[in-house]
């Protein structure tokens, strides 16, 4: 009995126990037969079913978002359209994670429900209170966040964890984007992607560019880009009035970047051609290039006694206080570092060159700290065991030329990542059977 015949039986039921409690109901002229219309399929994908009010519930999310935003809504249809698009999109990508046995846990759905909780500064049960308050049924909200981590899952298996990238691709990186001379301007930017199907016919190419010039028209004529971004835009953040936030330059795709150098706050690029389809960028704000980034750096050596289920934790601190005897009777370091330390640092007799801050776990930086050059500590604990520390000397250190490095990496594998991810969703979606009955009555 699927879900439409067993609300009708229910509904029969409680007509029956109405009519048993009113015996003179028959000698009354019964009310004109109606039918009610309880749900119905608005798209099926796969074996699964979207259902009307599976649609109106993520629309009513939707515009509850727009509104916060400020954001102009699109007409009903067009907005339930773009919608039922995403609805689908992720129905193919939780199909594929069950398919291929991924799941998550209740102990993970839980922390992340905590973590949610504490990041809104409330308690769980103050959480739930909070949602059903506002009409929102917990168990649904529980079993949303656990596809959205699915998904998120899914994105690092699939596409994330195998991203590469190569040295030469951040030299040619800089030196396309002319990083080295200062050119790292960062902008805040919101998009519009019209997608294009793989192998599409120049039929279907000419009718998704025109689609692609209808939206530019709209913007141009004065409608709001986030209004218009929600009526056509394809990309996954459209509902959200095509944010992409701020990004440095360097952090662009490259056909992004050259269209917006050139662009002043609130202009917008006429329509771009790339891989996934056509797209058009507004520049919301911009500014410069950021100040040279200086840290503070410690060169430091050290010696690290482990502890192991052979080696006791009572067993490691006391090599490590025996060995600090010795350096203070003026042994030399990093002799007894070739010779006793347990890291792959030993060989070059415990120096790990120069650090800046977060390079080390913090229980080892807090101890490096507070060390005078040449001075060496008493024995130190951190996850990996026990250490003795020794500063060489300090330094204050322009590190935007690493950071730039780091930076570009990031891009890299921002951009192939996401491009990456778009494709691997559509080759899910194309393999996937989708029927549409929105416009059925």
């Amino acid at each position: 009995m699927n879900a439409l015949t067993t609300r009708a039986a229910a509904a029969a039921g409680l007509a029956l126990l109405a009519l048993a409690a009113a015996p003179h109901a028959f000698a009354q002229k019964p009310p004109a037969s109606r039918v009610v219309l309880l749900d119905r399929i608005v798209a099926v994908v796969n074996d699964q079913v979207i259902t009307r009010r599976a649609l109106d519930e993520r629309v009513t999310v939707v515009l509850t978002q727009l509104r916060q935003q400020g954001t102009p809504p699109p007409p009903r249809d067009v907005l339930e359209k773009q919608v039922l698009e995403r609805m689908i999109f992720n129905h193919v990508q939780l199909q594929y994670a069950k398919e291929t046995g991924l799941r998550i846990d209740d102990a993970t759905l839980e922390k992340t429900l905590s973590r949610i909780a504490e990041d809104s500064k409330l308690a769980p049960a103050q959480l739930r209170a909070a949602l059903e308050k506002d009409g929102i049924s917990f168990a649904k909200f529980r079993e949303d966040i656990r596809d959205e981590i699915t998904m998120a899952r899914l994105r690092e298996r699939e596409v994330d964890n195998k991203i590469t990238i190569a040295d030469s691709e951040i030299d040619n990186f800089l030196s396309t984007r002319q990083i080295q001379e200062g050119k790292s301007d960062e902008y805040h930017l919101s998009h519009i992607l019209v997608s294009v199907p793989e192998q599409a016919s120049p039929e279907r190419l000419q009718e998704r560019r025109a689609r692609a010039e209808q939206a530019l028209a709209q913007i141009r004529g004065g409608t709001d880009f986030r209004q218009v971004a929600a009526s056509f835009s394809d990309a996954p953040d459209a509902v959200q009035g095509g944010a992409f936030g701020w990004r440095e330059i360097t952090r662009l795709p490259a056909i992004f970047a050259e269209a917006v150098k050139d662009l002043r706050a609130g202009e917008v690029s006429g329509v771009l051609r790339s891989p996934n389809g056509f797209h058009i960028v507004r520049v919301n704000e911009r500014r410069g290039q950021a100040a040279p980034l200086i840290v503070s750096q410690t060169r430091a050596r050290h010696i690290l006694i482990k502890t192991s289920e052979l080696v006791a934790e009572s067993e490691a601190k006391d090599r490590a206080v025996k060995l600090k005897e010795r350096l203070d009777n003026n042994a030399d370091f990093a002799e007894l570092a070739r010779l006793q330390s347990e890291d792959s640092s030993a060989a070059r007799g415990g120096e790990l060159g120069w650090l800046s801050p977060g390079d080390t776990v913090p229980e080892f930086e807090k101890a490096m700290n507070a060390l005078r050059p040449g001075q060496i500590s008493e024995p130190v604990r951190s996850p990996f065991g026990w250490h003795l520390i020794q500063v060489l000397e300090r330094r204050n250190q322009d590190v935007s030329q690493q950071q730039q490095r780091l930076r570009a990496r990031q891009a890299l594998r921002e951009q192939k990542a996401d491009e990456a991810h778009q494709e691997f969703v559509r080759q899910l979606r194309d393999r996937s059977f989708v029927e549409y009955r929105l416009d059925e009555k």
